[in-house]
Parts: structure tokens; sequence; C-alpha cells
């Protein structure tokens, strides 16, 4: 505003100079207020648009410089003077006016820089002409120049130029005698000057200037309460600054400040006459002891802090007759309570501010909030009740439900976390809460709400307590508006609350939740959370069948799978682990990339079918699938390389054998020869040209698959057919090759071999020998058979078993059956201590071989078999040639001669009653018998010599 108040004088003739005045410097005065005029001209002529030019501004600092050069001044110049500094004031007070109103907000602070300069060289220059004669107080107006100036550079922060305009305003005014000043805009000034002053000192954060300019202050209250009230304000402000900061010792210095502040409304009250005046120091001394209260209240000096609410109360420091009712007294009343311990008072501090429809929002909040963190879980149901009597009042927000759940929940794994939650829980779904937070107004508390919920959920989902959890999850679903924004959230929801019932095991209504995710957002976690219920029902049926929906979904990763036959295997459901697998391999044969080898996915898929009996046939299919497999991807390729792939190569390996094995042991020929064929493969993947034991393994396994083939023919009692035979003969071929290929060149079956395996050739020998034999081959047996026999690994308990088998059946080999017998019986004979039972054996089958292979047309061959038997008794001790066999030799040999003496071959019955009576003689318990045939002996040469004449010599 201008200064009105403020006359210009009237310019008055000026004296007749005296004639020493120098002519030229009153044309350099004439021409600097010249110059003084027209930029004053200019800047009355300035508009708001275009600014004030920065040269104006330098032309007046040149102005100046040069004014105060020349100094000082006749009277007639000072007069000018003055008029040029009032119209550039008023100047400044328009342009100021005109920019509050017009200017932006952008432009408005560089605009009142310019101003605030434009008001200090006006006062400046007010200042040069101030000992004027003829104007009275011309300090004073001096002083309000630089006063106001000082403010402008207050509100634009420039404090250090403030500070200059305030001590420039401070020294025009320091000579006068306060005590002879009447005039009230004058104290007014005085007082406003010191307190300004000491402002800024506070802001250049010189407390000790700023305290003692304020102490200078209460000598110029001149009694009237604005004083008082002014300066207590002050006091009360420096203090409130001082605790904001919270420095070492601050709460003292802010306690003593604010004494200051409530002294002085008391000294005021004691002035004070107006209604108006004693209402507003007795406000000010409600606000100083509301804040002493809080002071007393950061130093835990409690009961100070009860004895200033009830001083409040009482009147003492309030307004009304009913006295001070601040929304801040229940707060700082019940946190005294409880930090005295004594949380009844405090509960009933807290549930008074209920009917207390002054207190605003933040206050009560925050005194729950401190409420609840001292009692901690027990104010739980204090909080909640607070709160829901507080919802009857209009000015309950979202935000406060929301800060006030949070205080709530508070950690929400500590102690007691189940009862707050629980409260948090009660509290949310109250309808009157819930409709705090309809409305797109209220959207982000609605969704800081339903983040506090979700969180508390997620913490006590994590520490296993899933009632709890789920609880939270279904509140926080009250804060998801039903809408397509928030569709994938709901689903989430429902989700993790499927969880949560599955983890309890309630899984009907955990199918409910998940119905309803699938209904909103049907993905790959929906299929998979229905699988999961799947199996905890123990519906096999029903979980693989879910695994086919699971691999229809559009976000399908067979990552699931993996994941479904580790639930599966987890939950003891097998065939569903099976069934996950089996699928998996698809993805593999299909040549996707995956994030398990193929050959891993086997391994556990026969891992997973040996846990249950019977499962062989389903074993022996994906280890047929895994040679295949590796036949046709390379072993490398499909196993690995290095030890990892070796590792692979033997595990496959040694289950066939194992399973082979045991099929064979349990009678599933058919079985046993497929696991012994697949071990024969994959030993054959891990032998190389110096690995003879997994050759000798692979060639072992051929031959017991060829065995296990014809055990089954014979269990069956069908005869292989002969393509079935060729396949055998082709696989002991191949094992004959390996066999070839261990003995490095050398003989097919050398001391190597034997050594490796003693009865390997055995059975490659007995296992050929038979299929040659089905196919009419009896060269290929004969070879077979003499090649055998002439190996270091032939004994002749083997050969004992080739001649047994070659000489019965339906296709007996006599010449093989002889060969085998003779050799064996060869062995025996030069053991040291010959086995006569199965030498005795021997004889018996070349006997019967002889005679049905050779008839009679080689009885001689017979005979001398029998000779031979004879030969070998003799010399033996009683019963060491067993007694049955000697009888059968005796007693056949013996009836040989019926024949010829039925026909009269004398000579040839002669012969075989002459064994019979010799081998007779060798066995004990034959004497009758041999009684007997001397008998018919002597009787048949009687009637042969009687007949024929006399008896011939030998």
């Amino acid at each position: 505003m201008r200064i009105a108040e403020i006359s210009t004088p009237e310019l008055r003739q000026p004296n007749q100079e005296t004639e020493s005045n120098n002519h030229q410097n009153n044309s350099l005065h004439q021409h600097i207020i010249s110059q003084l005029e027209s930029f004053v001209k200019q800047t009355e002529s300035v508009s708001v648009d275009q600014g004030i030019p920065e040269n104006l501004l330098s032309h007046f600092r040149q102005t100046l410089i040069q004014l105060s050069q020349l100094a000082p001044f006749p009277n007639s110049l000072k007069l000018q003077l003055w008029k040029h500094s009032f119209r550039l004031w008023n100047a400044c007070v328009d342009l100021s006016n005109t920019a509050s109103i017009r200017s932006s907000s952008s432009s408005r602070e560089s605009y009142a820089e310019s101003i605030a300069t434009l008001r200090n060289v006006a006062a400046e220059v007010l200042s040069l002409a101030r000992d004027v004669i003829g104007v009275p107080s011309a300090d004073i107006k001096a002083a309000l120049f630089y006063h106001r100036t000082g403010l402008a550079w207050n509100d634009l922060k420039k404090y250090d130029l403030a500070s200059t305009c305030f001590e420039k305003a401070t020294d025009l005014v320091s000579k006068l005698d306060i005590g002879q000043i009447s005039d009230m805009g004058e104290k007014k000034l005085l007082f406003d000057l010191n307190l300004a002053r000491a402002r800024t000192a506070w802001e250049l954060s010189d407390r000790n200037l700023a305290i003692t300019l304020l102490n200078r202050s209460k000598g110029l209250l001149f009694g009237l309460p604005n004083h008082f009230k002014s300066l207590g304000n002050q006091f009360l402000a420096f203090g409130k600054s001082v605790l904001s900061v919270n420095e070492n010792n601050g709460v003292n210095e802010a306690m003593r400040l604010m004494n200051e502040a409530l002294d002085l409304c008391e000294k005021g009250l004691g002035v004070a006459r107006a209604r108006d005046d004693m209402a507003e120091l007795k406000g000010l001394r409600s606000k100083a002891l509301r804040f002493i209260s809080a002071v007393h209240l950061q130093k835990e000096e409690y009961e100070s802090v009860i004895k200033c609410v009830k001083v409040l109360r009482d009147g003492g420091g309030g307004c009304g007759d009913g006295g001070d009712q601040h929304a801040s007294l229940p707060v700082l009343a019940m946190k005294a309570w409880l930090g005295l311990g004594r949380f009844s008072e405090a509960e009933k501090e807290l549930r008074s501010m209920v009917v207390n429809k002054d207190i605003p929002e933040g206050v009560w909040v925050s005194a729950v909030e401190a409420y609840f963190q001292a009692v901690g879980t027990a104010g739980a149901e204090t909080a909640k009740g607070v709160f829901l009597g507080l919802l009857g009042r209009c000015h309950v927000s979202a935000k406060a439900a929301v800060r006030v759940a949070h205080r709530v929940l508070g950690d929400s794994n500590g102690e007691g976390s189940r009862i707050r939650a629980k409260v948090v829980a009660e509290l949310a779904s109250d309808k009157r809460v819930v409709a705090l937070f309809a409305g797109e107004t209220v959207a982000k508390e609605r969704k800081a709400m339903h983040a506090v919920l979700w969180n508390c959920a997620s913490d006590h989902f994590r520490s296993k307590d899933y009632e709890t959890s789920a609880e939270m999850f279904e509140k926080s679903m009250l804060y998801t508006p039903c809408d397509i924004e928030n569709r994938m959230l709901r689903a989430k929801g429902f989700r993790v609350l499927c969880l949560c019932y599955l983890a309890l095991s309630q899984l009907d209504r955990a199918q409910e939740y998940i119905n309803e995710a699938e209904k909103i957002e049907p993905n790959i976690a929906c299929a998979f959370l229905k699988f999961k219920i799947y199996l905890q029902k123990r519906d096999h049926h029903g979980a693989i069948s879910q695994i086919e929906a699971m691999t229809t979904c559009l976000d399908f990763s067979p990552d699931f799978l993996s994941l479904s036959a580790h639930e599966a295997i987890a939950s003891h459901a097998l065939s569903v682990a099976v069934a996950s697998l089996s699928n998996l391999l698809n993805f593999h044969i299909s040549g996707k990339p995956m994030p398990v080898t193929e050959v891993v996915v086997l391994r556990t898929l026969v891992t997973i079918l040996t846990q249950e009996p019977n499962n062989e046939p389903e074993i022996q299919k994906f280890m047929k699938q895994a040679q295949t497999r590796a036949s046709k991807l390379g072993p490398d390729c499909f196993f690995g390389g290095g030890e990892v792939g070796r590792r692979e190569k033997n595990w496959f390996a040694v289950t066939s054998w194992n399973y082979g094995t045991k099929c064979g042991k349990e009678k599933k020929y058919e079985l046993c020869a497929e696991f012994f064929k697949l071990a024969s493969e994959f030993y054959g993947f891990m032998a190389d040209g110096q690995d003879a034991e997994n050759r000798v393994m692979a060639c072992k396994s051929l031959i017991l698959s060829v065995s296990a083939k014809v055990a089954l023919g014979n269990e069956k009692k069908t005869a292989l057919a002969d393509v079935e035979v060729k396949q055998a003969i082709e696989s002991l071929d191949r094992a004959g090759k390996i066999l070839t290929a261990i003995s490095a060149g050398t003989r097919l079956f050398d001391n190597k071999i034997a050594t490796i395996e003693p009865n390997l050739l055995f059975m490659y020998t007995f296992n050929a020998y038979d299929l040659h034999g089905r196919l009419a081959n009896s060269g290929s047996q004969q070879d077979l058979v003499k090649s055998f026999a002439s190996s270091k690994a032939c004994n002749p308990d083997y050969l004992l078993q080739i001649g047994l088998a070659a000489c019965q059946g339906p296709r007996s080999n006599f010449e093989v059956a002889a060969f085998a017998l003779n050799e064996c019986l060869s062995f025996f004979l030069s053991s040291s201590s010959p086995d006569y039972l199965n030498i005795a054996l021997i004889i018996r089958k070349l006997i019967v071989v002889a005679g049905i292979h050779k008839g009679d047309t080689d009885d001689d061959a017979v005979h001398s078999m029998y000779k031979k038997a004879y030969r070998i008794m003799v010399g033996l001790k009683e019963g060491e040639y067993p007694i049955e066999e000697g009888k059968w030799l005796a007693m056949t040999a013996w009836n040989r001669a019926a024949v010829p003496v039925r026909l009269g071959l004398i000579d040839s019955a002669k012969k075989w009653m002459s064994v019979g009576l010799e081998l007779a003689s060798k066995v004990s318990g034959m004497d009758t018998y041999k009684a007997c045939m001397e008998d018919h002996i002597a009787c048949f040469d009687k009637k042969f010599i009687t007949d024929h004449g006399a008896e011939r010599r030998i």
C-alpha cells in the first residue's frame, strides 16, 4: 500500500544561497536530480507485462552512488530527493499490487526481487535526505522505509539484505528517547522493527542475537496487549523451532522459550482490558501450555504433563469458562498415562475421543497408534472398538482405516500376531469400514488396505499359519473391485486361498476357490492347483486326466510336468507320476528344448516303477525306449559325455541285468529274455576296445537272453519258430564276435576268457548246440562241441551235460553224444580221484547210445564198452563202483546172450555170458546170480559139446 500517512512536504522557495556556493556543484546536483527524476518517471511508466528493465536498476544504483559521494546536500535539494523517493516508493507499491494480481507464479519471484531492489533505492535516497528542515520525524519515516524493505527481502528469503535494512532502520531510531514517544505508529514501528530483526537473526542461525533482541523487545511493550501477544508468539515460535530440530539440550532451550511466552501471556492479561485482547492472550497461554506439556512428554516427565492438562481443562489456560478442549489434550493425557503405566486411564482418554467431534482425524488416529504401540496385543480390541466407534463421525476416512489396520497388525511374525490379525480381520470386514472404500476417489486407499491385508496374510502363510492366512486373504478380497482392471488380482486372490485350504486339507473349499479363479483367468496355475487337489483326494484317475488338461493351457510349460511328477511322488501316487513323466517324454521326442534331459526322465520313470511290484512290463517298455532313443541319437548325445554319461549307461545296464535275473528266478522267461537283451545293448554302449569287462557282460547278457527264450519254449512245450531260432542264433553269433574281440586276435576261447567267466563258454556252447539242433545242423553241433572240448575252459561236468542232452530228446545227436561222453569219461578216468558215480552214468549212456546208434551192426563196439567197464572195476574196493550200476552192467551183458542162444550163435552167446559173469564177479551181492550163471554156462558148454563134438581148445 502507499505510504499515505507520510505526506510529502511542500517545496519551498530556497533561500538565497550564499554567493560562496560553487556554481559548478549546483549544476552537478541539478544534473543528478534530473537523472533521478527521469528514472522515477520510467519506473512509473513500467508495465507489469514488460517487467522492470535491468538497465533501469543499474541506473538507479549508479545515481545512488553519485548522490552518496555528493552529500551533504542543500535543503532545497533534500526536498527534491524526498519527493523523488516517495514517488519511487509509491511506484513500487503500484507495481507490487498489480504484479500480485496479473503476474504468473513462475515470474513473480524475480519480479518481486526487482521491486524490492527499487524499494531499497527509495529507502537509501530518503536516508540521504532525512535531515531536511521542516519535516517532522524524518528519521522515523526513513526507518519505516528500511523496515518495510527489510520485510520484502525477508519474504524473498534474502535474509542478509533484510538484516542490513533492519540494522539501518535501527540506527536511525536508536537515538530516540523511548520515554518521550507518544505516537502509537512510532511505538509499533520500534517494536515491529526489533521483532523483525530478531526473526531475521534466527533465520541466519544467530540464535543468541535473536534471543537478545526478543529480550530487548520487552522494553518496547509500552503496556500494549498486542505487543505482549506478538512477543509471546515469537518466543513460542522460536521454542517450537528448537523443538523440531531435535538438537542436544534443545528440549531445555525450548522449554525456556515457551516459559517466556507463558510469562508474557500472564503479564499481558494483567494489562489487557478489552475482551478480545484477553481472549487472544488466553488462547496464546493455552497454546503455550500445550506445547510445554508436549515438551514435558518428550522429557518423559509424565506427572508434569498430567498437571498441565488438568490446568488447561479446569479453565486455567482456556478461553471459555469450560476450560480448554483442544484436540491435542486427550492425546497428551493418554500418552502420559501410558508412560505412567496406567492403562485404564489411557483407555478412558482414548475412548473419550470418540464423542469429541472436534478432534481431527489425524489426531485420534495418532492416538490409536500410540495406544496400541504401548499396550501391544492387549490393546488390539480397544483399538478396534475405538475405530468402529469413530465411524459415526462424518470425517472418518479410508486413509485412517488403513493407518489403524497397519498399526494394529504391526509385525505379523511377532508374539500375538494371530490375535492382532483376527482383530484387523473383524475391522476390515465391518460393513461400515468397507463402505469407506467405495468409489473411485478412494482407489489409492483401497489398494493400500488390500496391500496391508495381503502382506499380513503372506507373512502368516510363510510361517505356515494357514488358518489365519486364509482369513486375511479372504478379507483382502473385499478390497478388490469386481471389474476388468482388477480381474487378474481377484484370480490371484482365489488361487492363494486355494493354496491355504489345500494346506488345511479342506479340499472341497479349495476346489471351490480354484474353480472361481479358473472362471476369471484360466491358466496353467489353476490347472496345476486342480491337479494337486485331485492328488490329495486320492483321485488318481482325475489327476491323470488333469495332466492332459494342463498340456492344453496357452501358458503351459513342460516344467509343470516335472513339478507334477514331484508332487505325485510326494503323495505316493506313482501311477500319476508315471503318467506325468510319460507326457514329458512326448515333448522330448518332438525335439523341443527341455529343462531336463530325456535320459533323466526315463531313469526317473524306471525308478518310480520299481517302487511297486509286478511293474516289470512297464519297466521293460521304458528301458526299451531308452535303448531305441540311444541308438537313434547316439549314446553320447542321449546319455551325455564323460563320467556323467558313463554312470547313466551303467545304471541302465545294471538295472536291465538285475531285472533279467529277477524275472529268470521268477520263471518270467519272456521278460527275462527282453531284459537281458536290453542289458547286452546297454553294456555294448559302454564297451570299447579296452573294456573287456563290459564286453563280457554284453556277451553274457546275449547268452542269457537266448537261454530265457529256450526256457520259455520248453515251459510252454511249444517249439520255437524258425524265425525265432534264427534270431537267437544271430544273438549268439554276436556273442561269439564279442568273445573274439576280447581275445584280442587269439583263439576264440582262450585262458583270458576262461579266467574272466569260466562258465561263459559253456553257456554259449550249450545254447548254440541246442539251436543248431532245431535247424538240424548236426555239423555245426559237432564243431561247437569239439571246439569247446579243446578249450581250456572245458571241464567234465560241462561235457557230461552236453553229452546227456545230446543223447536224449527228439533232436538227439548220437555222434555228439558219443564224443562228449567219451571225452568226459577220459577226463574222469584221468583224475587222481575219479568220480565213479558219473563214470558209471557215462558208461551206461555210452552203452545205450552205442546200442541205439550202432544196433546189431556193430556188436563188438557195445561189447568193448562192457569190457571197458570191467577193466575199470578191476582193482576197485568193494562198493567203490556203484553197485546198482554194476548189477545193471552184469545183467544187461548176460541178457544180451539170449538172442544169440536162440539163433544158435554159440560164439556170440558164449562172449556175452562170459562178460556178464566177469562183471558179476566184481559186484558185491551177486553171488547167487554168479552161481546160477556158472551153472548155466556149464550146462551150455555140456550141451554144445554133446551136440557138436569134443570141446575146442582155447
